[in-house]
C-alpha cells in the first residue's frame, strides 16, 4: 500500500475536489439542456402551426431559451469535466462564445483556427469569466495562442477590478471562499496547477491580461 503525505496528499485532494466539482457541473448542465431544448422545439412547432407566430410573448420566450441554452453550453465547458484527450474544434469554441455574448455589451474574439484540448479551452473560458466580472460596461475579450501558451486580453471602459481576486490568480495570498459569481477565480488557479500550467494576471487603467503558460 502506498501512503501519500504532505504536499502530495494536498495535491491529490485538490485534484479530487476539482474533479468532483467538474462532474457536478457536467451533470447539472446535461440535465438542464434537455428541457430547454424541448421548449425550443415546442416553440418552433407553435410557430409552424401559427400559434402565436411573431407575437412579442413568443419572441421573448424564444430569446430567453436561446440565451439560457448558450450559457449552459458555455458553463458545461467552463465548469464541467474535461479529460486530457478531449478536444474542441474552432467552430464549436467560437460558436459557443458568439452565442453567449450575442446581443450583449461584451464581445469575444477567438483567433485560433485549429482544434484545442478541452481542458485548455476550459481555462480560457474561466479566464473569460474573470474578465467579464471586471467589465460591467462591456468591452472585448481576445484569445490568442502561441508557443508560450495562451493570452486572454480584455479591454473596456470603467473597469471594476477587485484586486484581491486578481492577486489570487498570481498566487499571492489566500482567498476567502468567493461568492458564486466569482467562483472562477478559485477554480482557474486550481485547474491550472493540476495541469502544470502557470498563471500571470495583470491589470491597468483600461485592460486586463491573463496569461496561461504552456
Amino acid at each position: 500500500m502506498i501512503h501519500v503525505t504532505g504536499p502530495e496528499l494536498e495535491n491529490v485532494m485538490q485534484k479530487a475536489s476539482v474533479d468532483l466539482a467538474a462532474l457536478v457541473g457536467s451533470r447539472l448542465c446535461h440535465d438542464l439542456i434537455s428541457p430547454i431544448g424541448a421548449i425550443q422545439n415546442g416553440l418552433e412547432l407553435m410557430a409552424l402551426t401559427g400559434g402565436g407566430k411573431d407575437s412579442p410573448e413568443l419572441t421573448l420566450i424564444q430569446d430567453s431559451c436561446e440565451s439560457a441554452a448558450a450559457r449552459i453550453r458555455f458553463f458545461r465547458v467552463a465548469f464541467g469535466h474535461a479529460s486530457g484527450t478531449q478536444s474542441m474544434s474552432r467552430r464549436e469554441i467560437a460558436g459557443t462564445l458568439a452565442a453567449v455574448t450575442h446581443d450583449g455589451r461584451l464581445k469575444a474574439h477567438w483567433s485560433e483556427e485549429s482544434d484545442h484540448l478541452r481542458e485548455e479551452v476550459q481555462m480560457c473560458f474561466l479566464a473569460f469569466l474573470c474578465c467579464e466580472s471586471a467589465l460591467p460596461m462591456g468591452g472585448t475579450v481576445q484569445f490568442d495562442h502561441d508557443a508560450a501558451g495562451w493570452t486572454v486580453r480584455a479591454k473596456g471602459p470603467r473597469l471594476n477590478v477587485q484586486q484581491p481576486l486578481w492577486d489570487h490568480l498570481n498566487g499571492v495570498g489566500e482567498m476567502d471562499l468567493p461568492g458564486a459569481d466569482k467562483v472562477q477565480f478559485a477554480l482557474l488557479p486550481m485547474i491550472s496547477e493540476t495541469l502544470g500550467k502557470q498563471l500571470l494576471a495583470t491589470t491597468d487603467a483600461d485592460s486586463l491580461t491573463i496569461k496561461i503558460a504552456a
